[in-house]
């Protein structure tokens, strides 16, 4: 029987930035398998609600629970393990400049405990290959393009098989062709391995070219979209 608990659940909760309110009643779950975008103009509090996700924002008001971890109160010790339940995709990449490839992803390894040399390397291996980067292990990250380095990105995101991934603007600084290419492989492992994906975007073409459940960030509310509602986003692209 198909597992229908939540992966990602909140419930009223009040979303913050720093000392400030941005989102009221926040309310969404997210189930295995889903493709969830939550879409909004620039300053509605799209990343906010990303940055709760992975317990970097605290959350207050109402209750969230990722991966099984309750974010109400959640200790410090414990952000590391929920972290590792997921896998988070960011729009600058944010790999190592000063190892290659295959050290960003040994790196990534060592660092959520494992220890066998030989399982690092075929996991490694595994993940390169899913998205088509097998050839590019030992190159330096400046050696690769935009696309390239976000494939590397997507790599190091599934290298603890996880639960759900979580992508912030993931195609904000790649051109209309590679970007389409990186949608193309988010949304083959969210149909070949059942992997749920939250993704905030502000571009338009994406998500009515690669459909999913929408959530709309607009007037410090974040609701989902319902079929007749028009999205006005005024994108710049």
């Amino acid at each position: 029987m198909e597992d229908r608990n939540p992966i990602i659940s909140f419930a009223d909760a009040d979303i913050v930035n720093g000392e400030a309110t941005v989102i009221y009643d926040f309310s969404m779950d997210v189930y295995p398998g889903d493709f969830v975008y939550i879409v909004g103009k620039v300053g509605t509090g799209k990343t906010s609600i990303i940055r709760t996700i992975i317990a970097e924002n605290q959350l207050t008001k109402g209750s969230g629970t990722v991966c099984g971890y309750s974010l109400n109160g959640i200790k410090d010790k414990d952000i590391p393990y929920l972290r590792r339940k997921m896998g988070v995709v960011f729009q600058d990449f944010q790999l190592l400049m000063d190892r290659s490839v295959e050290e960003n992803l040994r790196f990534v390894l060592s660092a959520t405990g494992w220890k066998n040399e030989a399982e690092m390397s075929k996991k490694i291996a595994a993940v390169l290959e899913a998205v088509g980067m097998e050839r590019k292990a030992h190159k330096m990250p400046h050696q690769l393009s935009g696309g390239e380095q976000q494939r590397i990105a997507i790599a190091r995101s599934l290298l603890n098989d996880p639960q759900v991934i979580i992508a912030d603007e993931p195609t904000g600084n790649l051109d209309n062709e590679t970007a389409d290419g990186i949608m193309k492989l988010l949304t083959g492992i969210n149909q070949e391995k059942g992997t749920a994906i939250v993704m905030v975007t502000h571009n338009r073409q994406i998500f009515e070219k690669y459909p999913g459940r929408v959530m709309v960030c607009k007037d410090e509310t974040c609701t989902e979209q319902t079929d007749e509602e028009i999205i006005d986003l005024e994108l710049t692209i």
